[in-house]
């Protein structure tokens, strides 16, 4: 198990907005596109890059989805208090 990941994601209010988003990326849009269009998150100005981080730094639903991730890949839809969250991981 790695002890930091490089992840961005999309944060968007509702679970069927979610389902649209992992829709569009499956039609072969960019990740980061969708996320300077659509996301609630300030880090859609960078495609929705969070960074690097470790273990303990996101709230738990979003943390265990990202740690279990593999380098490229994309989550399914990953509910929290702040939403619903699509997140790939970059590194």
């Amino acid at each position: 198990m790695p002890n930091q990941v490089h992840c961005a994601h999309i944060l968007v209010k509702t679970e069927q907005e979610a389902k649209n988003v992992l829709d569009r990326l499956k039609k072969g849009e960019k990740f980061a596109n969708i996320a300077q269009e659509i996301s609630l998150c300030p880090s859609k100005k960078r495609g929705g890059d969070l960074g690097t981080f470790g273990r303990g730094k996101m709230v738990k639903e979003f943390e265990n989805a990202a740690f279990a991730l593999e380098k490229g890949q994309i989550s399914g839809i990953v509910k929290t208090k702040y939403g619903y969250h699509i997140i790939k991981r970059l590194e």
